[in-house]
């Protein structure tokens, strides 16, 4: 029996190898000279392979569908994907909110592990070869492939081609149009973990400033629909970041409803108003013989103080001692609301991941099979499944290429 694996990403290799294992014959197309060519930049090449926290706390962490990972996620657990990875020689840390990477510090080690494993049980690996299309029998049964030209026969094809981010990386979107050429529903796919950009203008000026311990809040006609806390980026284009990258997902939901998302950004959340008003009254005390663009310097950094004063419409050369309290209020308000209006995301080749694709509705999240093609499995990206960043979405990745590689097998 034969199964054919589209796809050599973290889903489609583990896809291949447990097919392989549970005893078919396996053979992995993927479009690339290489396999993990995603993989092996993701945590900025560190590779950010899962997260530490409890199955149920996983589940939370994924805004598209996280409901329907339950089964892969108890079958293939965070804790089972790192003992796989330390019986491949890939041993692994746990960072900073349960983010856990190879102890080597290397993407790129995962990669080599992990093809090293399916030359061991021996999956057949065609570089550089793409499929185009999926035969499918009149009865409505899988029956192979059209893999660079040539049929290869199947009697089940695991398609984990992944979304349409990245597309350098092989990643676009190629998975959509097989599964809706044999009938299945495409949830329009879209940016998530993306960059967002901003009408204003004087972001610009701050491009290249990263910010710590802030709390961004996005709001759709004055309703909060995400608040993250903890690191963000300025850019030339907007902020950026990863508060920004998990809060964007709302922002396009909102856009793509003609909406206006804006976002709040609150430089001193560990403060409350008055008591950041009572610093800076100290502030000012201690700087009373100085002018107001000079009294900033401990409570900013100081490529900010600047676009602060500007937005807080005070004259930077006012000595401190003539701030008026409605002044100090306006500043107050500009420290603890700065506010952005989200224009648009960046585009889908920057985004992390894809939101949408192969509508779950179609699939058996028990097996991951298509509900509508008999032999047809799904696995990783190419379904409409996303996460925060975080480790979360190469655990899905695994989760699901391990079962639907395990079915695909037990059905042929």
């Amino acid at each position: 029996m034969h199964v054919v694996v589209i796809g050599g990403g973290p889903a489609g290799m583990m896809a291949a190898g447990q097919a392989a294992l549970a005893g078919a014959d396996v053979t992995l197309c993927e479009k690339n000279q290489r396999l993990g060519k995603k993989l092996a930049i993701t945590g900025k090449g560190r590779g950010n392979v899962t997260n530490a926290a409890e199955i149920k706390e996983l589940i939370q962490q994924y805004p598209g569908n996280g409901s329907f990972l339950y089964g892969p996620l108890y079958r293939f657990t965070n804790d089972d994907l790192r003992q796989f990875l330390l019986d491949l020689g890939v041993p692994t840390v746990v960072e900073r909110g349960g983010r856990v990477f190879p102890q080597s510090q290397k993407a790129q080690d995962v990669v080599e592990a992990l093809s090293r494993w399916l030359r061991k049980v021996g999956v057949k690996v065609l570089l550089g070869k793409q499929v185009t299309r999926l035969l499918v029998t009149e009865r409505g049964m899988i029956e192979g492939v059209i893999c660079a030209g040539e049929k290869l026969a199947a009697d089940a094809v695991v398609l984990a081609t992944g979304g349409a981010s990245y597309p350098a990386t092989g990643s676009t979107g190629d998975g959509y149009r097989l599964a809706q050429e044999v009938g299945h529903t495409i949830v329009t796919p879209r940016p998530a973990l993306v960059p967002l950009e901003t009408k204003e203008s004087w972001v610009r000026e701050l491009t290249g400033v990263a910010l710590k311990n802030v709390t961004a809040t996005l709001t759709v006609e004055g309703r909060v629909v995400a608040e993250e806390f903890g690191e963000m980026l300025f850019t030339h284009y907007g902020v950026s970041g990863p508060i920004i990258l998990t809060i964007s997902r709302a922002a396009v939901e909102a856009l793509m409803k003609k909406k206006k998302p804006m976002l709040h950004l609150n430089l001193k959340p560990a403060l409350t108003r008055e008591q950041l008003d009572a610093r800076l009254l100290r502030d000012f005390k201690k700087n009373i013989r100085k002018q107001f663009k000079n009294s900033l310097n401990d409570l900013l950094p100081q490529r900010l103080i600047e676009t602060i004063i500007m937005l807080s419409g005070i004259s930077p050369d006012l000595p401190v001692h003539q701030i008026s309290k409605d002044q100090r209020e306006a500043l107050l308000t500009t420290l603890t609301d700065l506010r952005l209006q989200i224009k648009s995301p960046r585009s889908l080749r920057e985004a992390i991941v894809t939101a949408g694709g192969v509508a779950v509705k179609e699939i058996h999240p028990t097996n991951m099979a298509s509900k509508l093609v008999g032999g047809l499995y799904f696995a990783g990206e190419v379904i409409d499944i996303d996460g925060n960043t975080g480790g979360y979405n190469l655990q899905a990745a695994f989760s699901t290429g391990f079962v639907a590689g395990l079915s695909a097998a037990l059905q042929a």
